[in-house]
């Protein structure tokens, strides 16, 4: 075996990415601390053509050294858009029949293993603070709760990790 060099990588460009129909995902970034983690979604959207992420309350928004780190210009190709209420973003989500998939560990979350996404549906995960997690009032309002089924010690993983993991997950289940 040999690695591929990138120019055999067969990348968009971005205009080309701006174009290309995407999947049907939307993310929400509910009060995000780490310009690094925030990078490292951007990255995780481009790779899987998400169709837009919301950066919402104390979320830091693009241009940004520290976002640019960890996204290598995803912030010029990913859609996005800044809002200050999560809470006001997921009811006016709602209302275009987007389904709203709150991240986090909950009474009766349906594991992500076990999380069937539907055909013609547009889905909105919401991931949340890297302490406090999604708001609970987001979590009320969502049409589901997802857990990323976890069997160590520490039952956490990083918001960048959660975002790649549930990202994938949903992606290929969609195709």
């Amino acid at each position: 075996m040999r690695k591929l060099k990138n120019s055999e990588l067969g990348r968009l460009s971005i205009d080309a990415f701006k174009n290309v129909k995407k999947t049907p995902i939307i993310i929400v970034l509910d009060n995000i601390r780490s310009l690094n983690n925030i990078g490292s979604v951007f990255r995780t959207s481009d790779a899987f053509l998400i169709e837009k992420i919301y950066l919402c309350g104390i979320t830091a928004t693009p241009p940004h050294k520290d976002i640019h780190k960890t996204a290598l210009g995803s912030t010029d190709t990913v859609a996005w858009e800044y809002v200050e209420s999560t809470m006001n973003l997921v009811e006016k989500l709602k209302t275009e029949n987007i389904k709203i998939c709150a991240i986090e560990q909950t009474e009766n979350a349906t594991m992500l293993n076990d999380f069937t996404p539907k055909t013609n549906t547009k889905y909105a995960l919401v991931f949340g603070n890297e302490v406090k997690g999604v708001s609970q009032d987001v979590v009320s309002v969502s049409d589901t709760v997802i857990e990323i089924p976890q069997f160590g010690t520490k039952h956490s993983l990083n918001i960048s990790v959660s975002c790649g993991v549930v990202i994938w997950d949903v992606y290929s289940k969609l195709k």
